[in-house]
């Protein structure tokens, strides 16, 4: 777990034996968005999507996460709630960190804070980076630099994609309907770009003409 990876084995032992743990089902909603982050939850195993809604209506995808890791940090700090629905993509087991005892860890132990910071910092540029593509960006632009940006973090042109692997799911990540994703994957696979690569997955064919349609 990155979060508590600096901590001393006496300090990672009384965090262990102050949390709850759960296995969740796939398919299991593991927090809701807007309910109160009474604890930190820290995935330990599996795959956990988050998702929104728009004031019209409109499912809108965060993107997803592979434990271990913790989630959804700047709900338990700022106390305002979940930032997204929290479900279970994969049987997950998770243990659930009581919010006291998180905060007074970001107070005492510098490895956990410095780790919050650099954490909430990315997500930061992230979603600014994001805004700003959903803003200027045609659909084709915005699949393009998305594929280039998961080659690059996963160190593999095999790129499966999000949540549950479905097309419904990178429209919602990508802020788009599922009908203008199939158009702009069916562009970039007729121009030889990608092709698929098994159930829910695609590979790049070519990085570097992918990036022009991403620039």
């Amino acid at each position: 777990m990155p979060l508590l990876s600096g901590l001393g084995d006496g300090r990672l032992r009384e965090v262990w034996d102050a949390t709850v743990r759960r296995r969740h089902l796939a398919g299991q909603v593991l927090r809701r968005a807007g309910a109160p982050a009474t604890h930190l939850l820290l995935l330990l195993r599996g795959t956990v999507a988050a998702t929104g809604h728009t004031a019209a209506g409109r499912t809108v995808g965060h993107g997803a996460w592979t434990g271990p890791r913790a989630l959804d940090k700047v709900a338990v700090i700022d106390g305002l709630g979940h930032t997204a629905t929290l479900t279970a993509v994969t049987a997950c087991d998770v243990a659930a960190l009581p919010r006291d005892r998180f905060l007074a860890l970001t107070d005492d132990a510098a490895t956990v804070r410095a780790h919050v910071l650099r954490t909430l910092a990315g997500e930061a540029r992230r979603q600014q980076a994001r805004f700003a593509a959903t803003a200027t960006l045609p659909a084709e632009a915005r699949l393009a630099a998305w594929l280039l940006a998961e080659a690059a973090r996963r160190s593999d042109l095999t790129i499966p994609m999000p949540g549950t692997g479905t097309q419904q799911d990178l429209a919602e990540l990508l802020g788009v309907s599922r009908i203008t994703v199939n158009r702009a994957l069916a562009c970039l696979r007729r121009d030889g770009l990608i092709a698929p690569a098994g159930r829910g997955a695609v590979r790049v064919l070519a990085p570097e003409l992918l990036r022009l349609r991403g620039a």
